[in-house]
């Protein structure tokens, strides 16, 4: 048990039966009535995005996890696979649970919330930024940087990414998970 003095970012509580991780938080002060303390959630075993407000010292209850590094291995019926890097044991997960699925490439390291009181899965999170190979892209124009004008390219994962104009096929380029945006293009 905790207090809502001990909401963080990123923490993940039991709400009416079902599992939520904090996205934003915040306290809202008045002059003459108790403290208020807001939250937005995004649900961990649903889909769900919520809003909660606490008057400022009621009871939460967080969930104990752990972060694990896990390797992707391939998706198959059961859902995506991913190995354990020091059991190497392997766990199946639903694709609602990972944060970027578009983005998943064979052999790469991802981290994986996992409930320790019922040692499951909760979500994978794949890391800010990877490499990605171009695989198809239109040729664009030497030089044409002045402009901020984006063209579609699939990278080898099969995502499309928009890219600027100079990027061609068979670079590689820097990817924000998180958005999905081009960060800017890697040298080998």
């Amino acid at each position: 048990m905790a207090s809502t003095s001990d909401i963080s970012r990123g923490l993940i509580i039991k709400l009416d039966g079902s599992l939520y991780k904090v996205v934003e938080f915040g306290e809202n002060k008045t002059a003459r009535a108790a403290a208020k303390v807001w939250a937005k959630l995004k649900g961990v075993d649903n889909s769900r995005t919520i809003e909660q407000t606490w008057n400022s010292g009621d009871t939460i209850y967080p969930v104990r996890v752990e972060r694990k590094n896990f390797q992707y291995l391939y998706k198959d019926d059961t859902g995506y696979n991913f190995m354990d890097n020091e059991t190497f044991e392997q766990v199946a997960v639903q694709e609602t649970l990972i944060d970027a699925p578009q983005f998943l490439k064979d052999g790469q390291e991802v981290s994986v919330l996992i409930n320790t009181e019922i040692e499951q899965p909760m979500s994978v999170e794949l890391p800010d930024k990877i490499v990605l190979l171009v695989t198809y892209s239109e040729p664009g124009m030497r030089g044409d940087t002045a402009t901020r004008t984006l063209k579609p390219a699939t990278v080898e994962t099969g995502a499309t990414v928009m890219v600027p104009l100079f990027v061609n096929e068979g670079e590689l380029i820097r990817v924000n998970t998180k958005n999905g945006e081009y960060v800017e293009r890697v040298k080998e």
